[in-house]
């Protein structure tokens, strides 16, 4: 899995590195799959206050891309949302994977 982490207006310290690596691996452990993660964090001070930090993410596994995005007033926050968003659309995507064989029912003639 490559995982590259980027920030735009600031510095991506090893603390938030090891931060956000750490949200990522529950990604991972879901689903094997994960070829690519790109993740941009940024801070942009044309927005609003409370939504200045800004995270943002795509995920190439093997047949799509998952993109999630999160915006909050802190940067750690951010990137516990943008986790969850994530989590939440890599188990869907794993679901609708395992979901194509369905048995067929059985009719009962009367």
């Amino acid at each position: 899995m490559n995982l590259s982490i980027s920030g735009h207006h600031l510095e991506v310290t090893p603390a938030l590195r090891t931060y956000v690596t750490g949200k990522l691996d529950r990604i991972s452990r879901h689903f094997d799959q994960v070829v690519d993660i790109r993740v941009l964090l940024t801070v942009d001070n044309q927005t609003e206050k409370d939504l200045r930090q800004k995270a943002e993410c795509n995920i190439h596994i093997k047949g799509k891309d998952i993109f999630a995005e999160s915006s909050h007033a802190d940067l750690y926050a951010a990137v516990d949302e943008l986790a969850d968003k994530l989590d939440r659309q890599v188990l869907r995507h794993k679901t609708k994977i395992k979901d194509h064989h369905h048995e067929t029912a059985k009719r009962e003639h009367s």
